[in-house]
Formats: C-alpha cells, structure tokens, sequence
C-alpha cells in the first residue's frame, strides 16, 4: 500500500518537496527542473488503486510553460525600458534642456549622465541628481 505524498515546507530557507524529496530553493523560485522532478515523484509515489489523471499533470505543465514565458516576456520588456531611458538620457548629453525642481522651471546644459538602480539622473548646470522624468524640453 502506498503513503499520500503531501508536499512540505521546512526549515529557515524553506525547502520544498514531496515525501523522500527535497527541493533547494532559489533565487529564482520553483523553476522546470524542479517542477518536473515534483511532479514525476508524484506519479511514482501514487496509489496504484487510485491513480492520478494524467492529464492533470500535462494541463499543469502547461500552465507552468505559459507562466515561464509571460515571465520571460515581462523581463525582456523592463530590460527593453530601461534601454530606452539610458539611450534617451545619452542623447540629452551637450544639450540645453527645461526641467521641473520643486515646483520651478529651470535650464541648462546636460554636462553629463549617471546611472543608478533608480534609472539616469541628469547633472545640468551645477545641479546633479536631476531625474530624466524632470526634463520638459530639450533644444
């Protein structure tokens, strides 16, 4: 007679996995691999009396797929995005441009371009820090 795997969640990383298995974490969550090895152990750990629907797995492997490339879509985009604002900061450089600080309307000259994890900031003039969303107009 065969034991119902449940799956399990334990200690302070979390490891995820089925009775007999366990699954290391990591930064990227559950990934293919990982889903696949859970669901195989599933099938190889069922009640031969009692068996499971196959295609409950394909549907799940499927859905799994879909969410894997939605995800590779979104990355690709944000990736694309910040492309773009880099590009668009880099083509301000030597320029005179208008731009919002605290409720004024300054300008200046773009002398140069930094790169943070907020996205580019402008130093126009003696003022650094400016975010590119700022900027109003550029000649």
């Amino acid at each position: 007679m065969s034991t119902p795997v449940t799956p399990t969640a334990t200690g302070a990383q979390g490891t995820l996995g089925t009775q007999g298995t366990t699954l290391s974490p990591t930064n990227s969550g559950l990934g293919q691999n990982a889903f696949l090895q859970l669901m195989m152990d599933q099938l190889k750990n069922q009640d031969p009396l009692n068996p499971s629907n196959p295609t409950q797995y394909l549907s799940e492997l499927a859905q799994f797929s879909q969410l894997e490339q939605q995800t590779n879509i979104a990355t690709s985009a944000a990736s694309t995005a910040t492309q773009a604002s880099a590009s668009s900061a880099l083509a301000l450089l030597g320029r005179t441009v208008s731009y919002t600080s605290a409720g004024a309307t300054l300008s200046g000259t773009v002398s140069s371009v930094q790169f943070g994890s907020s996205g580019p900031t402008l130093t126009i003039g003696a003022a650094s820090g400016i975010p590119l969303s700022s900027v109003t107009e550029a000649s």
